[in-house]
């Protein structure tokens, strides 16, 4: 869960006991909070109706950078283009992130 609390720091979401919280405007503009539960993995249903299980990370990371496509299609971005991923699946790659902050 230590990557969960990165992510909640990085992009500045909110949280309470049970749930990761994005704050996330609307179509108008308007702000709206996108509740994830805090679980290892959640059930993702894609639109042709499988279902796949998918790390709340990567979850967290999706919602937060393609906020207006679903989450199946934004999933498929992240999964997509690796350089878009912060996520440090290696412990010897610690500047990993530090190099993809300096391009944003």
């Amino acid at each position: 869960m230590q990557e969960i609390e990165e992510l909640v720091k990085r992009y500045h979401l909110e949280e309470d006991m049970e749930h990761i919280i994005i704050p996330l405007p609307d179509k108008d503009g308007r702000p709206r909070r996108c509740f994830l539960l805090k679980r290892n993995f959640l059930n993702i249903q894609f639109p042709d109706g499988h279902v796949a299980d998918y790390p709340l990370a990567e979850i967290i990371e999706a919602t937060v950078k393609y906020p207006e496509l679903l989450l199946s299609e934004s999933i498929h971005f992240v999964h997509k283009i690796p350089e878009v991923s912060i996520i440090t699946e290696h412990p010897y790659n610690e500047n990993l992130n530090d190099q993809f902050e300096e391009k944003e």
